[in-house]
C-alpha cells in the first residue's frame, strides 16, 4: 500500500483523480491516508481549520463509467464530522450545476434521498437483490449532486451535536459548503441550489437566507445560489394544521373523515390549536413554541392520523406501507459497503437524539414563511412541490402556503389555477407559476415524491436548476 501511495503523490497533475488547483492559502495541507486497505484523501484547511477526508470512488452506488464520486466527512467544528457523498454529474460535469439534497426529520440521513429518490442507484420496489441498481432518472443525469447528513448524529455524521433548532443548524451547513469549496475550487463559481423535502419546508428557506445574508456580508467565498426545490414541506403550521383535516375530508384517493368530523376538527384546531401557534408567533419563546406543537398534536394531527389504517406518507396504503423500500438500510450496514466509502460510524436513518433537540426550542411551529418570501423576493428560482397522495405535509397546506408567499408576483401568482403539467405529453400533475415562484402539485405520488414519479420529478428539477419556471413538455 505504501508504494501506491508514494506513486499517487508523485504525480503532480493529478490527485486521486482529481484535477488540483493552486492552494488559495500557502499552508493547505493535501496527503493520503491509508487505513485498513482503504486510502483516504485528507486535506487541512489552514484558513478556516476545516479537515475534509474522503474515499475517491468507492464504485458504491455510482457505476456509470467515467463518472466520479467523493464520500467522507467534513469538520464543521471541534469533534463535528458532517458526512457528506459527493456525485459527479453523469454529463458535463465540468461545467453543470452544484446541487445540495437535504432530508428533513429533523434527524433524518439525506442518504434517504440519496437511495430511495433521487440518488445514482436505489432499489426498485419489489426487487429482490440485496444491492441497488442503476437510477436511470438520478438527478446527476443534470447536476453534480452533495448529498449531506445533517445535523450532527445523523446518518453517518458523528460527533458533537450542538443543533436544537433549524436556526442553529443553517450555520453548519454553511461551514460545511465552504470546506467543500476549499476542498474542490472547481465548484466555486458554479450556480447552486438547495433542494429538500418535509422538514426541508423549515429547513430550505433557513438554509437560503443564511446563505444569501453571508453572500451580502461578503462572508467566505460566494455560494452562487439561483435554485430552491421543497417538496412535501412543513412551512408554517398556522396554515398547514387546518389542512390535515382539509385533505382527509376532501382528497382525491381515499377521503377518510365526514362532513361533521371534519367540522369538529377544524372547530378543535381554532380553540385549542390556534391560540397557542399565535403565542408562539407573537412571544417567540421556546416555551409557547413548544406548547403550542404539543397542543396541535395532541388536537389535530394525533387524532387525525387514527381515524384509520393510513400510511400517513401515501394515503393510499395501509399503516404498514412497504414503499419506499428499506432494502438500502440493510445495504449501508454492510461491512464492506461502510469500509469502501469511508464511512466511520454506524448507520442511523433517523435519529432520535437529533431530532429530539429541536422539541424543547419549539422549532416545529415556528413558521418559515417570511425566509420563503425573502428569498423568493431575492430572485431565487423557487419550485414549491408537493405529491397529492401525502397527508403528513399535504399538497392542500403547501399550496395554502406558497400562496402567501410575499413578492413582487405574489398578487398575479395567487389569481392563477392550475394547469395541467405535463411529460412528454402525458399529464402528471397540475402546477402554476409566476416570475422565479412555481409550485407543482404531483398527481399519484406519496411523501416521497422522487420515487413515486421519478421522470417527472427529474423534469422538474432541471428546469428549476436552469433558472426557469417549469413548463410542460
Amino acid at each position: 500500500m505504501r508504494s501506491i501511495i508514494a506513486s499517487l503523490l508523485a504525480s503532480a497533475a493529478v490527485f486521486t483523480g482529481l484535477a488540483i488547483a493552486a492552494p488559495s492559502v500557502k499552508h493547505d495541507k493535501r496527503s493520503l491516508v491509508e487505513r485498513d486497505g482503504v486510502v483516504y484523501n485528507v486535506f487541512e484547511h489552514a484558513a478556516t481549520g476545516a479537515k475534509i477526508e474522503f474515499v475517491n470512488n468507492s464504485g458504491i452506488c455510482e457505476t456509470t463509467k467515467g463518472v466520479n464520486q467523493y464520500s467522507g466527512y467534513l469538520s464543521v467544528g471541534t469533534n463535528m464530522n458532517m458526512w457528506f457523498w459527493f456525485f459527479e454529474a453523469r454529463q458535463n460535469p465540468s461545467t453543470a450545476p452544484l446541487t445540495a439534497w437535504f432530508n428533513g426529520g429533523p434527524g433524518c440521513s439525506s442518504m434517504i434521498g440519496l437511495f430511495q429518490e433521487n440518488g445514482p442507484c436505489h432499489f426498485p420496489y419489489g426487487s429482490s437483490s440485496t444491492t441497488p441498481v442503476n437510477n436511470t432518472f438520478s438527478f446527476n443525469n443534470y447536476a453534480n449532486m452533495l448529498y449531506i447528513d445533517q445535523p450532527i448524529g445523523v446518518g453517518f455524521s458523528y460527533g458533537t451535536d450542538s443543533v436544537s433548532s433549524t436556526e442553529t443548524a443553517a450555520p453548519y451547513v454553511w461551514k460545511l459548503i465552504q470546506a467543500f469549496y476549499a476542498s474542490f475550487p472547481q465548484y466555486e463559481s458554479r450556480d447552486f441550489g438547495i433542494f429538500t423535502e418535509s422538514y426541508g419546508g423549515h429547513y430550505g428557506p433557513e438554509f437560503a437566507k443564511y446563505i444569501l445574508d453571508q453572500n451580502n456580508a461578503n462572508a467566505g467565498e460566494t455560494i452562487n445560489l439561483i435554485a430552491l426545490g421543497i417538496n412535501n414541506g412543513w412551512f408554517d403550521a398556522k396554515i398547514q394544521e387546518p389542512a390535515y383535516a382539509t385533505y382527509l375530508y376532501n382528497n382525491s384517493h381515499k377521503p377518510l373523515i365526514s362532513k361533521s368530523q371534519y367540522t369538529s376538527y377544524i372547530n378543535a384546531f381554532n380553540t385549542k390549536c390556534l391560540p397557542g401557534l399565535n403565542s408562539c408567533a407573537s412571544s417567540g419563546s421556546n416555551s409557547a413554541c413548544s406548547s403550542a406543537s404539543n397542543a396541535c398534536y395532541n388536537a389535530i394531527e394525533g387524532p387525525l392520523s387514527q381515524v384509520a389504517d393510513f400510511d400517513v406518507y401515501d394515503i393510499r396504503a395501509p399503516s404498514n406501507d412497504p414503499q419506499p423500500p428499506e432494502t438500502y438500510v440493510n445495504y449501508l450496514t454492510s461491512a464492506a459497503v461502510v469500509k469502501a466509502i469511508g464511512a466511520k460510524s454506524t448507520y442511523q436513518e433517523c435519529s432520535d437524539s437529533a431530532g429530539n433537540k429541536f422539541s424543547p426550542t419549539g422549532d416545529n411551529p415556528r413558521s418559515f414563511l417570511d425566509e420563503l418570501s425573502d428569498v423568493v423576493s431575492a430572485g431565487v428560482t423557487t419550485l414549491i412541490w408537493a405529491g397529492d397522495a401525502d397527508w403528513i405535509c399535504n399538497w392542500y397546506g403547501v399550496q395554502d402556503v406558497v400562496n402567501q408567499v410575499t413578492y413582487s408576483g405574489q398578487t398575479a401568482f395567487r389569481a392563477k389555477t392550475l394547469s395541467p403539467y405535463k411529460v412528454n405529453g402525458k399529464e402528471g400533475g397540475q402546477f402554476k407559476t409566476q416570475d422565479n415562484l412555481s409550485f407543482l402539485r404531483v398527481y399519484d405520488a406519496g411523501h416521497e415524491v422522487m420515487y413515486y414519479q421519478p421522470e417527472l420529478a427529474l423534469q422538474a428539477f432541471v428546469q428549476t436548476m436552469k433558472k426557469g419556471a417549469i413548463a410542460s413538455t
